[in-house]
């Protein structure tokens, strides 16, 4: 049974909630949205009651504005008492909920995530990058219109580096599509990496456990993840997915999913 819930007013998320169970919250990447997670979300609600968020800027919640501490408490409010599974940018917001709400977290699980840019320089030019990526979509849809501008943006979001390794046919871009030009470019102003304040020196006040899963091929991240674990402590532990790079939940959803579960099991 599936539901979707719009976001109702100002402050509040548009969600899906599928299954029944233990109650897990889902926080889907930059540019994707709850029913873009594809494969897993219907795995994981095999034998769980699972809401997957639209995050600010995305989906059914494109109209809302926050930044990551206001993300991360309305997601808190949405999910109330569960476990945590955020990717990428919804990893960030998760790791949000943890410092800030650790009472309605479980267990915590960050696929891809930076506990933020330490260095004032390059977080600040982070910043800059993210706000002229922003001006560049909205350009482009006043001069192009919608749907051109968004279909350009996702094919040079995709083209990136960290999607080397994912196959189009795996990247949901039908899913991509639904979310709007003024929602993307508000989430790059508001909850890109650029804005995130560093918390490496809170991660060790995450008393949950925790655990931190990279694609094997994505090197950048699987060095962001040991070194997050190091400084999270014995509770916290890394799995890397093989054969995957940056968006492991898409490329390899079935191995990534067991690497959750196994994870849930070791930690009931």
């Amino acid at each position: 049974m599936s539901s979707v819930e719009p976001a109702a007013a100002a402050g509040t998320l548009a969600a899906r909630r599928l299954g029944a169970g233990d109650p897990l919250v889902l926080a889907h990447g930059f540019t994707l949205n709850a029913g873009a997670w594809g494969p897993m979300l219907e795995a994981l609600a095999g034998h769980r009651s699972v809401v997957a968020v639209d995050l600010p800027g995305h989906g059914g919640s494109s109209a809302v504005t926050a930044d990551l501490p206001g993300t991360a408490r309305m997601v808190a409010e949405t999910g109330g008492r569960a476990d945590y599974v955020g990717y990428s940018l919804g990893g960030r917001v998760c790791l949000h909920v943890g410092l800030s709400r650790p009472d309605v977290v479980r267990r915590l699980v960050l696929v891809g995530a930076s506990a933020g840019i330490v260095d004032d320089g390059e977080r600040s030019r982070r910043r800059h990058d993210d706000e002229a990526l922003a001006d560049e979509l909205e350009r482009s849809a006043r001069h192009d219109g919608e749907r051109v501008a968004m279909d350009r943006f996702l094919d040079r979001w995709l083209s990136g580096p960290l999607f080397a390794s994912l196959d189009p046919g795996l990247a949901q871009l039908e899913a991509r599509r639904r979310n709007t030009v003024a929602g993307l470019a508000s989430s790059l102003r508001t909850c890109g990496v650029g804005t995130q304040a560093p918390l490496w020196v809170r991660l060790h006040e995450l008393d949950m456990a925790v655990l931190v899963v990279a694609g094997a091929t994505d090197e950048r991240y699987g060095d962001i993840g040991r070194r997050m674990v190091e400084a999270i402590g014995p509770n916290a532990s890394l799995a890397l997915v093989p054969e995957a790079g940056h968006a492991c939940h898409l490329e390899r959803p079935a191995t990534t999913v067991e690497i959750i579960e196994a994870f849930f099991d070791q930690h009931p």
